[in-house]
């Protein structure tokens, strides 16, 4: 489980929000990336010495060339022509401190506060909740018969990830309350606080049992597609086998044994009927269970 998002949030901020799970983690716990710095304007220890150095560099290296020790100049100059190159060249790179990545995350994760949740957010049984109705949601949406438009992709498009933000966000809610209610038990109730807390736990367990009347439904409609799925890849290849029938007709009469393939060929006719009549049954099952998630 990663990343949920409002599905109201841009898709391209929704998409950085799902990749950056780590970091998102650690800017809640309340880290903060350093400021930009325009690596223009910073000048390294390194680069101020370089500089200072040059005259002598220059001074020392005339000496040696007008010398007997000429060849040990033009080392000297090879020497400092390499460093000035390879200083040049790590001028351009951008310092270890600057991370504009981890700055633009941060400012996202701003944002977009409050509309998002990472999986420290729910509690070990709310995840698990959480996984059904994802499971259930990712049937539906990357199902054949929803891509072929037997369904309502339209609709399924926009529906189900506004009911995976919605069931996230009661589960979170209700993790949050209920590792509160434990602490609360941890540190011993008075007898007189005792009458209270018995309401507050039917209250979380009935609010738990209506997320999971909410999955429940979206798991229904995810099993009436997968059967209209198996329903429609079985039929695809009944309509396959069908095209190829005249092929094997015609060599069934060119070695005498047509005689044979009548029963066999009236068998798949029907059974490429049986599941055009299932097909469409599974499909209406999946848009009667689809009215029911609306209501």
């Amino acid at each position: 489980m990663g990343v949920v998002v409002d599905p109201a949030v841009r898709l391209e901020d929704a998409t950085t929000l799902r990749a950056n799970a780590p970091l998102l983690s650690r800017i809640k716990a309340g880290w903060v990336p350093p400021a930009e710095v325009v690596p223009a304007r910073r000048r390294s220890p390194s680069s101020a010495l370089l500089l200072a150095a040059t005259p002598v560099v220059i001074a020392l290296m005339a000496v040696l060339l007008a010398s007997r020790y000429a060849a040990a100049g033009f080392v000297l100059l090879g020497t400092y022509v390499f460093i000035v190159l390879i200083k040049i060249a790590s001028m351009s790179e951008v310092p270890e401190d600057d991370r504009p990545h981890e700055r633009a995350v941060y400012e996202k994760a701003r944002l977009y506060e409050g509309r998002y949740l990472l999986p420290e957010d729910f509690d070990e049984e709310a995840a698990a909740v959480l996984a059904r109705a994802q499971r259930a949601i990712g049937t539906v949406l990357r199902s054949h018969v929803n891509a072929e438009g037997l369904l309502d992709g339209a609709r399924n498009g926009v529906m189900l990830p506004a009911q995976e933000w919605e069931i996230a966000r009661l589960l979170a809610k209700l993790s949050a309350l209920r590792m509160e209610h434990r602490e609360l038990l941890a540190r011993g109730i008075a007898p007189e606080v005792a009458q209270v807390i018995e309401p507050l736990e039917r209250a979380l367990a009935g609010s738990e049992a209506a997320v999971v009347a909410r999955v429940e439904a979206l798991e229904r409609y995810a099993g009436h597609v997968a059967e209209a799925e198996r329903a429609y890849h079985a039929r695809s290849q009944i309509e396959e086998l069908r095209a190829r029938l005249p092929r094997y007709e015609e060599l069934l009469a060119e070695s005498g044994a047509d005689k044979l393939s009548v029963p066999e060929i009236d068998r798949l006719a029907q059974d490429a009927d049986a599941l055009e009549r299932t097909l469409r049954r599974s499909v209406k099952s999946a848009h009667e269970a689809f009215r029911h998630l609306e209501s």
